[in-house]
């Protein structure tokens, strides 16, 4: 029988999922039902302060399980960072990994877990062309995440994201066996997010949302040669939608109180539900352009300082996705006009038609973003005309993301994006 010509498969998978109030306190039940006798905690020194590592350490122990915490995870993880936690984790055989903090200490961990129980360096694991894209062959221990961030959705995926210094890029890592075995998310633990912290994750959660609910159609996408083999990645489709859908109508009722009041446990608990809900769909799907353009924001990033963020120079992810997306979604708006007014309408509660046209969705974005006080333009991370040709370089490298972006994207168009985007 001839393959067909496009893929009529897509795949779909989520780790099991116990959220709620308080669900942070059944994290040792949980760990003794997988029989662990050893636990490494994974956070970051910042987290660490919040006392909530300290209180996961003490319900792990509390069931009989011994457990240690490495609390040196870099915000925004390097390849520096990262060998540094593999280095750590090496000297004891650990039966289970537990993250606690936002995407920087899950992705930290989902490599631990890799480079503990398989031979190779990081890079040889990171996506080609930036890196060999080794598939790992065999299993990885149990890994339960614990976000304290509404954003990143990294509890839900199998993808490890980090910043490759010497090539001043980011690049990831991606393959089912580093989805963690159990989200566990619990509103509680996003309460003394500061301000700008939530809105940038809020912002990484609405483009999660946004750009697998434009992604490319997973079956306008060429089958592959070996379906056993297919892209984590497979773009749009219809379980993927549904849970996109339900996180841009949850981010645009409760982004802005989020942002503006942290002890409303409501707008918390939402937006604890919408990244949850765009980790399940982005997962699967995929992100897509704002997210490649992303990596080279942060890579390249100098001199930048962001509010309520360690004293280092960084462009923080949500903030660096954000930056492009209203030109992004401007420019793939012909790919599916009414699946960009349909998302412009979830976020808003208004009503868009096909004369309001490409700028519907980014007129909203811009709105958003204006009412939490995102930074406005590239300007303001020190990006200019100059940077333009090396933004494009990075973002090209991105193979990942690019494979399920709606339009065909070649280096003029890249460019009148970063452009727009100053």
């Amino acid at each position: 029988m001839t393959a067909p010509a496009n893929d009529t498969v897509f795949t779909w998978a989520a780790p099991p999922l116990k959220f709620g109030l308080g669900a942070l306190d059944e994290i040792g039940g949980e760990l003794a039902a997988s029989r662990a006798r050893r636990v490494l905690v994974l956070t970051d020194p910042g987290v660490r302060n919040t006392g909530i590592p300290a209180r996961v350490q003490d319900r792990i122990r509390a069931a009989g399980i011994e457990c240690e915490v490495f609390d040196d995870v870099a915000v925004e993880p390097t390849d520096v960072s990262i060998d540094l936690a593999v280095k750590w984790a090496r000297e004891k055989d650990w039966d289970a990994f537990v993250a606690v903090g936002g995407g920087s200490t899950i992705d930290t961990a989902k490599a631990v877990n890799l480079l503990t129980t398989h031979d190779g360096e990081l890079l040889d694991y990171v996506t080609p062309p930036i890196g060999a894209g080794r598939v790992p062959d065999g299993p990885v221990k149990p890994l339960i995440a614990v976000p304290t961030t509404a954003g990143t959705g990294s509890e839900s995926t199998t993808i490890c994201v980090v910043d490759l210094l010497s090539m001043h890029l980011k690049a990831g890592v991606s393959h089912p066996r580093l989805r963690p075995t159990l989200a566990l998310v619990d509103p509680l633990t996003t309460v003394s997010m500061p301000s700008q912290v939530t809105a940038a994750s809020g912002m990484d959660v609405l483009s999660h949302a946004l750009e697998s609910y434009t992604a490319v159609r997973f079956d306008t996408k060429p089958a592959p040669a070996d379906p056993m083999r297919r892209p984590a990645f497979c773009g749009s489709n219809p379980i993927s939608d549904v849970w996109c859908e339900m996180a841009l109508k949850l981010v645009g009722s409760h982004l802005r109180a989020a942002v503006h009041n942290g002890r409303d446990l409501d707008a918390r608990y939402q937006m604890a539900l919408a990244s949850t809900y765009a980790g399940t769909g982005f997962g699967n799907a995929g992100t897509h352009l704002p997210h490649a353009n992303a990596y080279p924001i942060a890579g390249m990033a100098q001199g930048y300082r962001a509010h309520g963020y360690p004293e280092m120079p960084m462009v923080p992810h949500g903030q660096a996705v954000a930056a492009t997306a209203p030109a992004v979604f401007a420019w793939t708006y012909p790919a599916d006009p009414e699946r960009h007014l349909r998302a412009a309408e979830l976020l808003s509660g208004a009503t868009f038609t096909r004369t309001d046209g490409a700028e519907a969705l980014p007129h909203v974005l811009r709105e958003l973003m204006a009412d939490i006080d995102m930074p406005s333009g590239l300007s303001a991370f020190g990006y200019g005309e100059h940077h333009i040709e090396s933004l494009v370089d990075g973002t090209l490298k991105q193979t990942r993301q690019l494979a399920v972006v709606p339009r065909q994207l070649d280096r003029a168009a890249a460019a009148d994006i970063f452009r727009t985007s100053l």
